[in-house]
């Protein structure tokens, strides 16, 4: 596996990583879906993870929420594990990320407004007379009108969704945000003016920022760092000024879409898990 080098511009300080990733691995019955993965990231880094489909990377942003339990190794933020069952402060970090789902998870019963500030009314951190006007602000920001926010989820279209979706991310100021395919569906322009939006909240709110892409482009020249999965693995993780002279057959597979190379196209049925 490849690691930023010392000298590299963009490495990571010398200190304790604000998040470590230590050898973490999750199976789901006698699948193993996470091997072994180790990331570091420090305060306002950024981070894309690239792999074919089935490659962990959907379930290892959901363990880093606290959505699935890790079944080995640990997650660390700012020193403190919080892949432990029931770690005394977990509760308080939970709160401080953002995640857009690969799918949106979007609440039908709710009108776009509530399902933005949903995290924030529930945890009493913001009155309900008070979360419309603020659900509007951040409906601007992902280049949404305030009429949407008294819509429903059914009401908007797959890109329109995925924007709420981001909106609701964000809606906390987290310090870590975690993104599952952000502009998946959406228009080179929107595509264009959300990444530079993400890019905006790393590095002026110092947001530790990971990425699930399937954007090529976007992987290699947006983010500070790249990582390669597949099989629930990391065959390759730098910085992106490392990406021209790597010399690793998964990551040039993946960036160039060739058939030909060590990632095989899957077939067979991937059974009930979602594990992309």
């Amino acid at each position: 596996m490849t690691f930023p080098s010392d000298n590299d511009e963009n490495s990571k300080s010398n200190g304790p990583a604000f998040l470590q990733l230590e050898k973490v691995g999750k199976k789901f019955g006698s699948h193993t879906v996470l091997d072994n993965v180790s990331l570091s990231l420090d305060r306002g880094q950024t981070m894309a993870i690239i792999g074919p489909s089935a490659a962990g990377k959907s379930v290892l942003l959901k363990c880093l929420a606290g959505i699935y339990p890790v079944d080995q190794g640990n997650i660390l933020i700012n020193g403190q594990d919080i892949s432990e069952k029931q770690p005394a402060d977990q509760g308080h970090w939970t709160d401080k990320i953002g995640m857009l789902f690969q799918q949106n998870a979007l609440f039908d019963s709710l009108p776009i407004w509530q399902n933005v500030c949903f995290q924030l009314i529930e945890n009493g951190t913001l009155k309900r007379k008070d979360a419309r006007d603020k659900a509007v602000d951040l409906l601007g920001l992902v280049g949404l009108d305030p009429d949407s926010s008294k819509l429903r989820p059914s009401d908007l279209s797959g890109g329109m969704q995925k924007r709420v979706g981001i909106a609701r991310a964000i809606a906390n100021d987290p310090e870590i945000l975690l993104l599952d395919n952000p502009t998946a569906g959406l228009d080179p322009v929107l595509s264009n003016h959300i990444e530079n939006m993400i890019e905006t909240i790393a590095k002026k709110r110092m947001t530790t920022v990971i990425t699930v892409t399937n954007d090529m482009e976007i992987a290699r020249n947006r983010y500070d760092y790249l990582t390669m999965m597949h099989e629930g693995r990391v065959y390759w993780s730098g910085s992106r000024n490392q990406v021209e002279t790597a010399q690793n057959p998964h990551l040039t597979q993946m960036l160039s879409g060739s058939s030909q190379g060590p990632i095989a196209m899957r077939t067979q049925n991937r059974g009930q898990h979602l594990v992309a």
